[in-house]
């Protein structure tokens, strides 16, 4: 899981049938200082963010098929939250 800020949509009219109707967001991944890394993801948003929204994202397949309730299928990062805010203490 991390924070990441959304960059971006992704439009895909032909995709598997899992993906059909749900919103695909470009998400680049935050270091701890809240800077874009430049780690990409393609993300399925079930948290309806936006972009240049901090989201919180789950970036492992099989939690995010639970997420989706999917048995089987082809995710792997899911949006599961919009961050209000971060506080880090070194």
């Amino acid at each position: 899981m991390y924070i990441g800020k959304v960059i971006g949509t992704v439009v895909a009219t032909v995709k598997i049938s899992h993906l059909r109707g749900r919103k695909l967001l470009m998400v680049d991944q935050l270091d701890l200082q809240g800077e874009e890394t430049g780690d990409y993801d393609i993300a399925v948003d079930v948290a309806q963010a936006g972009i240049g929204d901090t989201v919180l994202v789950l970036d492992e397949g099989n939690g995010a098929r639970q997420v989706l309730e999917l048995d089987p299928g082809a995710i792997r990062t899911v949006i599961v939250g919009v961050v209000d805010e971060v506080r880090v203490s070194y």
